[in-house]
């Protein structure tokens, strides 16, 4: 079935998947599978998830059959691979309100006002809404955007420049060793000695401080002087010891992490456990609420690991436990998209001739 627009202006649908991350966007695979058609919503206004947003150019190393890909390029060709199924997106938007009908169907209403009537939900929305945390210096954040950045959109920007990066995680680390060579100086801010980097990070980074091609500073920031027109020009580092010291930079990258929240998802009646979304098995991922199943790193369960590779698991199983909900009459039976001359037609694909 087709979604529909009724005259009031909602959209009725069969699916509506709230996360347009990697397993979002192989939730709408399997279920273009089953010939459902999914509509797709996320909080930010690209595709990609936390892939895209927080390390685009980062290498993926355990997709199967994939040796080595970007988070750009994983979401690129998982977009090429649901080009068949012509799923909606509705993005720059977050989901506010789920409420349950008498007959089992969802109102689903959004921050923009987009409304939808669906038989099924696909929660695959990662860590929940997520948001950078920031840097706790009174004032600075006035220079967010221009010369305070929380991730790193366009590298190029930072070549030639005196960069401060603090944080003492993975991020931190490795735009740090990433712009050693390629901007004018690089100092790595940490408020103490360990590190939460891998190993093999830590130890880069120290060689490269003794070869003075980069500065640990051991510190904390607690202030900043601006220059005569109003910009960002020294950042105000203290010491265990006490003594503060005047860093000059031109552009200030912080890498905290990030600080998850379910949002408005806390609210809609469903199972949670540590901030994620209990599922009632492992058939097929559905949550306490009949209809509305959970997907990737959003759910918990026995066993549960964090891996893409576990979602897109996920993904299919769900994708055949909510087909009863939107072909009650139907019985769905198995097929491989190798052999089946149905998959074929549904993917768009000529069935190949043997001899």
């Amino acid at each position: 079935m087709n979604s529909t627009v009724t005259p009031t202006g909602v959209i009725e649908a069969d699916a509506v998947i709230i996360g347009a991350g990697p397993v979002g966007l192989f939730q709408v695979f399997e279920l273009g599978l089953l010939e459902i058609k999914a509509h797709v919503i996320d909080s930010l206004n690209a595709v990609g998830g936390q892939c895209v947003e927080l390390y685009p150019d980062k290498p993926i190393y355990d997709i199967p059959a994939v040796p080595s890909c970007t988070g750009q390029e994983l979401t690129d060709n998982l977009l090429k691979q649901i080009e068949p199924f012509e799923p909606t997106f509705h993005l720059g938007q977050e989901v506010t309100k789920v409420e349950r009908r008498d007959d089992g169907r969802f109102d689903v209403e959004t921050t923009l006002g987009t409304k939808f009537l669906t038989k099924t939900i696909f929660i695959a929305a990662g860590v929940g809404s997520f948001q950078a945390r920031t840097l706790k210096v009174d004032g600075i954040e006035v220079f967010e955007g221009s010369q305070l950045h929380y991730k790193v959109k366009d590298p190029a920007q930072f070549e030639g420049k005196n960069l401060v990066i603090c944080g003492g995680g993975d991020s931190a680390l490795d735009w740090a060793l990433n712009f050693v060579g390629k901007a004018e100086s690089v100092v790595l801010l940490h408020r103490r000695e360990d590190f939460r980097a891998a190993p093999a990070s830590v130890a880069k980074m120290k060689a490269l401080c003794d070869d003075y091609e980069m500065q640990l500073l051991i510190g904390t920031a607690t202030g900043f002087e601006t220059s005569a027109d109003g910009k960002l020009e020294h950042l105000k580092v203290t010491a265990a010891d006490g003594v503060t010291r005047r860093v000059p930079l031109d552009m200030l990258l912080v890498f905290y992490g990030l600080s998850p929240k379910l949002g408005p998802i806390a609210e809609w009646g469903l199972d949670i456990e540590r901030r994620q979304l209990k599922v009632q098995n492992t058939e097929k991922f559905e949550t306490n609420v009949p209809g509305i199943f959970a997907v990737g790193d959003i759910n918990t369960y026995p066993g549960k690991k964090k891996l893409i590779l576990s979602g897109f698991h996920e993904a299919a199983l769900a994708a055949f436990g909510a087909a009863p909900y939107i072909f009650p009459d139907k019985k769905i039976h198995m097929q491989y998209t190798t052999t089946s001359p149905k998959l074929h037609k549904v993917l768009g694909v000529e069935t190949p001739v043997f001899d």
